[in-house]
């Protein structure tokens, strides 16, 4: 997995990463986006463009949302 959006996301959905994903690897969830971590290139044009600062590489997710790691790889395996 490279990037992960967590909890800022929940609720704003603004969109910005998946107009600047070069290869469409974010996908709408019900509450947020998730990044497909099958097909994320780490380019980091996500990261760079999100409003809420929702968005960081699997090793720098804070320790408070660590749990978004989990919840990403739920929603690409029951998808």
């Amino acid at each position: 997995m490279a990037f992960v959006i967590t909890s800022p996301c929940i609720g704003e959905k603004a969109a910005d990463c998946v107009t600047s994903c070069p290869v469409d690897c974010i996908h709408e969830g019900e509450d947020q986006y998730y990044i497909d971590p099958d097909t994320c290139i780490e380019c980091g044009a996500c990261e760079a463009v999100c409003p809420v600062a929702a968005i960081f590489h699997e090793d720098d997710v804070p320790d408070d949302e660590k749990e978004f790691i989990e919840k990403n790889r739920l929603f690409f395996q029951n998808n």
